[in-house]
């Protein structure tokens, strides 16, 4: 997994990966910092485009049944 560590003082920034961000807050206070597992992050994004992909899908198809009715009637 990759980590975004924010430092919440000065804002500097670290990416890291689980054994660097193991060894980062023996080092560290993690009171001071924020942590964004990235990893995580990415999945949620894909998900959400994924979820849009299926929704205008859906209207698709619809439409298509609804004109597919009509000229048959």
């Amino acid at each position: 997994m990759n980590y975004k560590i924010v430092n919440r003082n000065t804002g500097a920034t670290y990416f890291l990966n689980e054994k660097e961000k193991t060894n980062f807050f023996i080092k560290n206070k993690l009171q001071n910092y924020n942590e964004i597992n990235l990893t995580k992050a990415k999945t949620r994004r894909i998900n959400k485009i994924l979820d849009v992909v299926v929704y205008f899908c859906l209207i698709g198809a619809s439409m298509l049944a609804t004109l597919l009715y009509i000229q048959n009637y």
